[in-house]
């Protein structure tokens, strides 16, 4: 493997810190982030890190000084896109923009963009695939989109070597509790540690694709080499459906709790399923490694040490 200059934005939460672990001890790595996400207090020695926004025109002139640019920052809070609509696309589409330009200033070998599942909106069919309607129910799902379009483009348009993803519902023990998409285990572990009965919004049939930050970094390590992914839209998942329901029996059974699941009415605007086709992910050499009740013991034993 040679040895690149790779900047990481957002490297201090939750991906991407994840990222600068795997990568810091065979690449050089530089990380940007304005710290208002900040899931750690420290990282590895050699890693250089930029406090700056990805608007910034520090921003842009670091991206063009790089081999590799891996775009994981981002405003990721729906509620407040629906709040905020214009702080929203200032900070994923413009920043997005701003570091696409700063790139196509240099010779960069890859720019792997983080978009989001959200970009799909409620499901019309599911496994959902890469070719999906996409009709967002969010500010924040629009300008994931936009992101990606603009990626897509400057392929095209200017033969930047630029690839997406699309996680689904990432997990991890430096998850930020506040965010919706990992936000239910991170609500039920709180509850279940401290004697407390899970909390179901609805009958706990609804379900979700939960997969690993450990598969996310594995996808996109795979990806800074693969030329063949260039101007390609993946998604990143599991490809497995969990409910709700077996989600909070998992994370019972791992504090091997007695408690009951609680039900309350559903969530207005709830999405009732959603799990991903993960089949072109698989094509170029992804292969999801993490079962839920392993990932859910990770975290549970992080907090247990703390």
């Amino acid at each position: 493997m040679n040895m690149k200059k790779i900047l990481i934005t957002g490297g201090m939460g939750q991906v991407g810190s994840y990222l600068v672990d795997r990568l810091h001890e065979n690449h050089q790595l530089t990380i940007l982030d304005n710290l208002s996400s900040n899931t750690r207090s420290d990282f590895p020695e050699g890693v250089e890190l930029v406090k700056d926004d990805i608007r910034s025109p520090v921003a842009q002139d670091l991206a063009a000084s790089q081999d590799v640019i891996i775009h994981t920052a981002a405003q990721i809070s729906v509620v407040r896109s629906m709040d905020e609509p214009l702080f929203d696309a200032d900070n994923n589409v413009f920043g997005t923009l701003n570091l696409l330009e700063g790139a196509r200033k240099g010779n960069v070998q890859k720019f792997i963009y983080m978009s989001s599942a959200a970009i799909y909106g409620n499901p019309e069919y599911l496994p959902v695939d890469e070719k999906h309607p996409q009709s967002p129910m969010s500010p924040y799902g629009v300008s994931k989109l936009s992101g990606e379009k603009f990626c897509t483009m400057y392929y095209q348009a200017f033969g930047m070597p630029t690839v997406c993803i699309r996680p689904f519902n990432i997990y991890s023990p430096r998850q930020d509790p506040s965010n919706p998409y990992s936000g239910v285990i991170s609500k039920f572990i709180g509850r279940v540690k401290e004697g407390k009965s899970p909390i179901i919004f609805g009958d706990g049939s609804q379900t979700r694709d939960f997969v690993s930050v450990h598969d996310i970094v594995d996808m996109i390590t795979l990806l800074i080499d693969d030329q063949n992914s260039n101007g390609q839209v993946f998604n990143v998942g599991t490809g497995q459906k969990t409910t709700v329901k077996e989600l909070a029996q998992v994370i019972l059974d791992i504090f091997d709790s007695p408690l009951d699941i609680e039900f309350e009415d559903w969530m207005p605007g709830d999405i009732k399923d959603s799990y991903s086709d993960i089949s072109k992910a698989k094509s170029i050499g992804y292969d999801p490694k993490v079962g839920l009740k392993d990932g859910l013991q990770e975290i549970v034993d992080s907090i247990i040490s703390r």
